[in-house]
């Protein structure tokens, strides 16, 4: 699925100044790699619902492991083997003898004590993996078979295959840690190396499945098809304290959806919402959502947090409208799109806007190989677009009780004919502020 920088930032999914990163929200890493290969993964919406679902399997079957995980693998474990490789020390014999081992125990302390913590760290790490294979079996993705049967592969050499029979109550003797240590270091680094990759990996996925658990996130069915469509039920925003759920609906007779409402009251929550879940769905993680189904997606492009750029000399207007541009283009390819809009056109003049919203959305509503969500402030808009049975509106509503505004988030059918902001002006002070002068 193809996606934009501007579109991460707009959903922050890698983080923008507002709010903490969606990434980091999903982060249950042990690990450097790991937290490395997790920001891999959620920067690679993947394009056949083959490998969506392989990622899914993978994440189901770590959390069905995941409070059996091997607690004995550590960022500083694989610490001490990265260093390991990288330290000089002075030379020994491949395999000592008791005499030689003695001597090089005595005379060499430190470069033998790095040896033997080394080896430690290395048999605890190799021990973890043993046991992560047996929880796994076979493993029920393509993923995760690559992973154990290469696991398995670099675990059968015949020094590794001792070294898994140490247990702790029973130390090593210095030929065991001057023999296991010159294999590592000389005849075993390739294997170790590729081995914490495959950890880093495991360490990254297991995060998702973390997640999962943790958010009580469900996964999506993704369905075959030729046309756009998502029907969720349930969704919300991962990023909300208590967040309200919402329903969606958004197939080829009905792809626009014409959203009004006041300021505050959750129309960008709303927008930012279906485009988390969309973007989550197309790595194969699950989501913010009691239900949803989707088709693959070719893209997703977003409108959200457009800014003026002083530098060149661009006004907010402009690259709104140079957006406009770029989205029609991308979507014109006649592949399958989700396009999120926010606040149409609020960086000209009422008429001008009310022309140039009319305009885009009577040439986007043509597009039927996209799904679109817009909101905007122009609400009298809405009412000439009535006409077109492929736009749906929806609104949120805003009530005034007691001079106090109340927001329900709930989204409701129709378009909002709410006038909040000299109120708001008003209950800020603003008002008072102003008559005073």
């Amino acid at each position: 699925m193809q996606v934009d920088v501007i579109t991460l930032y707009d959903l922050s999914i890698f983080g923008n100044s507002d709010t903490i990163a969606i990434w980091q929200q999903l982060n249950f890493t042990h690990t450097d790699g790991g937290r490395q290969y997790l920001k891999k993964i959620l920067q690679q919406p993947l394009n056949s619902i083959h490998a969506i679902q392989d990622v899914q399997n993978t994440i189901q079957q770590l959390l069905a492991l995941e409070n059996q995980w091997p607690p004995n693998i550590t960022n500083g474990t694989i610490m001490v083997l990265e260093k390991y490789f990288e330290t000089p020390v002075d030379s020994f014999k491949p395999i000592p003898d008791p005499l030689s081992a003695w001597m090089y125990a005595t005379f060499k302390k430190s470069d033998y004590s790095l040896i033997k913590y080394s080896v430690e760290h290395t048999i605890s790490f190799l021990q973890g993996l043993q046991k992560i294979t047996i929880l796994m079996g076979d493993g029920n993705s393509k993923i995760s078979s690559i992973w154990l049967q290469t696991i398995q592969l670099f675990l059968s050499k015949s020094l590794v295959q001792e070294m898994l029979q140490f247990k702790k109550g029973k130390p090593l003797n210095r030929e065991q840690v001057l023999t296991y240590g010159h294999f590592i270091q000389h005849h075993y680094k390739r294997d170790t190396e590729a081995l914490i990759e495959i950890y880093h990996q495991l360490d990254a996925y297991l995060s998702l499945a973390i997640a999962t658990k943790k958010f009580n996130f469900h996964f999506p069915n993704f369905i075959e098809s030729n046309e756009p469509f998502i029907k969720a039920e349930g969704l919300y925003h991962l990023q909300l304290i208590t967040p309200v759920p919402y329903s969606i609906v958004l197939e080829r007779n009905q792809n626009f959806l014409f959203l009004t409402g006041a300021n505050m009251g959750g129309k960008s929550t709303f927008i930012k919402a279906v485009g988390v879940c969309a973007y989550l769905a197309h790595v194969g993680m699950s989501v913010p959502a009691a239900q949803m189904d989707l088709s693959l997606f070719d893209g997703l492009i977003s409108n959200i947090n457009l800014t003026d750029n002083i530098s060149k000399g661009e006004s907010y207007f402009f690259n709104e409208v140079h957006r406009i541009k770029k989205t029609i283009e991308k979507i014109s390819d006649g592949r399958k799109w989700l396009v999120l809009i926010d606040e149409l056109f609020k960086g000209t003049n009422q008429q001008d806007a009310v022309k140039c919203s009319i305009t885009v959305i009577e040439g986007l509503r043509k597009m039927n190989n996209a799904l679109f969500i817009l909101s905007t402030h122009l609400y009298e808009i809405g009412h000439e677009l009535q006409i077109h049975p492929n736009i749906q509106f929806k609104y949120f509503e805003t009530a005034l009780e007691n001079d106090q505004l109340h927001f329900s988030y709930q989204l409701k059918d129709g378009i909002s004919n709410d006038r909040l902001g000299y109120i708001i002006m008003r209950k800020e002070g603003v008002v008072d502020l102003l008559n005073k002068l």
